[in-house]
């Protein structure tokens, strides 16, 4: 409906929507976003019946949850990953796994795969390249999803694995390769949501991102990839909480802010690379196991907020999140949630809705002042990297989190249902984890290597190692690794003989 178009009210001389600095958006033209629910849990086979049940339902893109032990590169017959396979996401030992996991799934039909990978994202691109071999199809046929983001997990998360420089290195293979060899992939994804989920303030979700993806850019750059190559392949991962209108100009401010990053730090002259492309996940500290269904009410208006920023994807929480892994019930109302505000709303109507409103402008110019404050301080300190190694980004962030929790206690911060409104909750199923799963996969990923050409992992794992010790860009090596069926564990264990691993070192 062209007459409903944000841009048709601007006035004479205001900035459009789909024009630099892209504060209104980066498309002139209102678009629907991708629904992209996070799932995963279990075994490969569990895993990919739930994905199936949520295409069936239309969701139009997913996202592979990982259990701890493959995030953190260990086989599930390790013994540091007992008790956690497949519990907080699905357990991925090899290429049998993901060839399990996306059996039946038409993977050019899919318009986003994307997974939480940080500090193995070149090793689950790399499973996807040798996926696409087995299946007689090019990689460039599909769009992967990488989060990749591994600086944020030395802030924020907390599954970084080598140091904080080669964790860079490994990082940057990936957006190197991809940019070269795959452009429909995205191998990076700037994340701010778990550095949100752990305390921080919208400005320093923003800034902290920001500066980790200078420290990519910088990296990839300076390897001679150039900027307008790699730059429009990115996308950002951000929070969506209940502050609702400094939110929608929270995805607004950090669109104008990426926009002079490109353009001012880069030169780049692309559109594609100075336009922010968002990810926004409804965020999950927001509920409560108190009163579950009131997370209904938060997805919502999260969900809300989000559609009115103009975001790309979106995922929205199942409301018993607080409690466990989603049933299939919450995940499939959780979609729905998605499809009402996007479909019977008309929100995806009109660009920009809030445009013009004067405490949305203001809200907008605040964040962006603060977020460029930041940025210039985290550049004083020597940058991610040096924040990170120092402790500041991970004193900054519990600051704020202490503020927040004591603005919850004293009732400053009113949370329905659990600091007032209290009620008896009622009891509900709880999703569980089949105890039996883990013994079932820590045999297979044993079947795996008893079946497989040993001479052939080998010779490719010295490869690999041959590589990291030369200082050469891993992900070659990493794929004819995993396409002998070279593990997780076995890929990592390499790559820590020759990295090392990561322990705390200092505070700030």
């Amino acid at each position: 409906m062209r007459d409903r178009l944000a841009s048709d009210y601007a006035p004479d001389g205001a900035e459009r929507p789909g024009t630099y600095p892209y504060t209104r958006g980066i498309s002139a033209e209102p678009k629907p976003w991708i629904m992209g629910q996070y799932a995963g849990f279990g075994s490969a086979q569990q895993s990919n019946q739930r994905f199936r049940a949520l295409l069936d339902a239309g969701q139009t893109g997913f996202s592979v949850a990982l259990d701890l032990p493959t995030q953190m590169g260990y086989d599930s017959d390790d013994p540091g990953a007992a008790g956690e396979v497949g519990r907080v996401g699905v357990a991925i030992d090899s290429l049998a796994d993901v060839e399990i996991l996306m059996d039946g799934i038409p993977l050019e039909q899919i318009s986003q795969v994307r997974t939480t990978a940080n500090s193995i994202g070149y090793l689950w691109a790399a499973l996807f390249v040798a996926l696409a071999e087995r299946r007689g199809t090019r990689p460039d046929e599909f769009g992967l999803f990488i989060q990749n983001d591994v600086l944020k997990e030395f802030i924020a998360r907390g599954t970084q694995i080598f140091p904080a420089a080669p964790s860079l290195t490994l990082a940057a293979d990936t957006i190197e390769y991809c940019a070269t060899n795959l452009p429909r992939w995205t191998p990076l994804s700037m994340s701010g949501y778990h550095i949100r989920e752990s305390g921080g303030t919208a400005e320093h979700e923003i800034a902290f991102t920001f500066a980790n993806a200078i420290a990519y850019l910088d990296e990839v750059v300076r390897r001679g990839v150039p900027i307008d190559r790699v730059a429009p392949t990115l996308y950002t991962f951000l929070s969506i909480t209940m502050d609702f209108l400094p939110e929608v100009a929270k995805f607004r401010a950090a669109r104008r802010v990426w926009a002079r990053i490109l353009r001012e730090r880069y030169g780049a002259t692309d559109p594609r690379s100075q336009q922010l492309r968002i990810f926004a996940f409804t965020a999950g500290s927001t509920f409560t196991a108190q009163q579950p269904l009131n997370n209904v009410v938060r997805a919502t208006m999260e969900a809300t907020a989000a559609a009115l920023a103009g975001v790309q994807t979106m995922h929205v929480s199942a409301y018993d999140e607080a409690l466990g892994v989603p049933t299939e019930s919450a995940a499939t109302l959780a979609l729905r949630t998605q499809q009402v505000v996007a479909l019977e709303s008309g929100l995806t109507e009109t660009v920009d809705p809030f445009g013009g409103s004067y405490a949305i402008e203001r809200l907008t110019d605040d964040l962006d002042a603060k977020i460029t404050s930041l940025l210039a301080d985290i550049d004083r300190r020597g940058g991610a990297l040096a924040c990170i190694e120092s402790g500041w980004f991970a004193h900054e962030l519990a600051d704020a989190a202490y503020q927040h929790m004591l603005d919850v206690e004293s009732g400053e911060r009113v949370v329905v249902g659990l600091n007032q409104f209290r009620s008896p909750t009622e009891p509900l199923d709880v999703f569980a984890v089949d105890p039996a799963m883990e013994a079932a996969q820590v045999s297979a990923v044993r079947a795996v290597r008893a079946r497989r050409d040993q001479a052939a992992v080998d010779a490719a794992l010295d490869h690999l190692r041959t590589a990291a010790l030369a200082g050469t860009n891993v992900m070659e090596p990493t794929i004819a690794a995993v396409r002998s069926y070279a593990t997780v564990g076995e890929v990592i264990d390499v790559l820590r003989d020759v990295h090392g691993a990561w322990t705390p070192t200092a505070t700030f």
